[in-house]
């Protein structure tokens, strides 16, 4: 099994109580499908850089997890059409992305901007 993230973004007007309601049957639908979740990292309402579908913006989801490639699209296929998501993005986990600190992701940010 590979490990995998899904990003969620929640309408606002949709959904009660912050999305962990939405959270917590994303994560019953991952263990019903003999998944595992490793993370759940509800990261708070944001502002969109443009609207998306008339909305200004909406609550963050990140769902890390393991499962079968084929268990992940039936959790794509179940919550395509949902009215509660206005996007969602699944892809594989890259370990090295979490494993970098703030500290140093500026630092090659500086580094960059001087050459």
């Amino acid at each position: 099994m590979k490990k995998y993230e899904s990003i969620f973004i929640l309408d606002e007007r949709q959904v009660d109580d912050q999305g962990k309601a939405f959270a917590e049957e994303v994560t019953g639908l991952i263990k019903s499908l003999e998944g595992t979740v490793v993370e759940v990292v509800p990261m708070g309402r944001k502002q969109f850089a443009r609207k998306i579908e008339k909305k200004k913006s909406g609550i963050y989801y990140d769902f890390i997890y393991t499962a079968d490639e084929e268990k992940v699209a039936q959790v794509k296929d179940k919550y395509r059409l949902d009215r509660r998501i206005v996007r969602m993005q699944t892809f594989a986990f890259d370990e090295r992305s979490k494993s970098i600190s703030a500290d140093t992701k500026k630092k090659l940010v500086s580094d960059d901007d001087q050459l």
